[in-house]
């Protein structure tokens, strides 16, 4: 399936926001993540169904000033 997760296009066997999220080894409780500019809570990825050409932001968040 073709995905665009953070503006690069993706072709990935998965189903799941979760199955995404571990495929592209994002890891932690700090992500802020998106689908097609819907805010998706952390409880809610694991089984968060994605389709053919969703655009999926991943958000981390940075240190610096």
């Amino acid at each position: 399936m073709k995905l665009i997760v953070n503006g690069e296009t993706h072709d990935l066997a998965i189903a799941t926001l979760g199955e995404l999220l571990a495929a592209l080894e994002y890891e932690g409780e700090w992500l802020a993540t998106a689908v097609n500019a819907e805010l998706v809570h952390r409880e809610e990825r694991e089984g968060f169904p994605l389709s053919e050409g969703d655009r999926i932001e991943v958000l981390s968040p940075r240190q610096g000033g």
